[in-house]
């Protein structure tokens, strides 16, 4: 049986305003490309952060309103762009980059991150036709996370480290990265997962 390479990964993160899914909206999303190697597929200034439009009646968890207050600000501002803008620039983005084929789901780009399952959630219910044009399967860099802390006496990735975030992915702009901030997120995931992969010896 032969075996396939995932054609595309899509780093992927959402900022949102509560835990509790089901009533959570998404405040921020962000979104950058790599091959499976971890080597880019575009250039920094072509990644994508966008705040998405909140109404001042959408109620917000205790951990929000202390800690991403700024954040908040934006998307009530009018730099803040409706979800359903933010689909339609995240497909052409994905359409103009891997060429996804919409009716082969096997050849489809990954979406990867950190705890992705939680933004998979949000994506399907409110970027459908973003989510339309991936994969079914998830990099979750937190399930090797896991495993390593687990099973390995190894020290944890510092993903709040700036530096060791550029040590292991050097195409962070360092002055793009922001902590409790989608983009940082995104970067942060892939260094993690190549400081896994070195340390795992995963490497292609």
């Amino acid at each position: 049986m032969s075996r396939k390479a995932s054609t595309a990964y899509v780093w992927f993160d959402t900022e949102f305003t509560s835990l509790e899914l089901d009533e959570a909206q998404i405040l921020q999303v962000a979104v950058m490309l790599t091959d499976k190697n971890l080597k880019r597929i575009t250039p920094p200034e072509e990644d994508l952060c966008f705040h998405i439009r909140l109404s001042d009646t959408v109620p917000l968890s205790p951990w929000v309103e202390k800690n991403i207050p700024e954040l908040v600000k934006k998307c009530r501002s009018h730099a803040a762009v409706p979800i359903e803008e933010a689909d339609e620039k995240l497909t052409a983005f994905v359409d103009r980059w891997c060429d996804t084929p919409t009716k082969t789901i096997q050849k489809r780009p990954l979406m990867a991150g950190n705890s992705i399952h939680t933004d998979w959630i949000l994506a399907r219910k409110f970027l459908p036709t973003f989510t339309g044009r991936l994969h079914y399967r998830l990099l979750d860099v937190s399930a090797l996370k896991i495993q390593w802390l687990d099973l390995t006496e190894g020290a944890e990735f510092s993903k709040d480290d700036p530096k060791m975030v550029k040590k292991y992915f050097p195409e962070a702009d360092l002055r793009r990265l922001r902590q409790h901030d989608a983009y940082y997120d995104i970067v942060a995931s892939a260094a993690e997962l190549a400081y896994y992969r070195a340390h795992m010896h995963l490497s292609a």
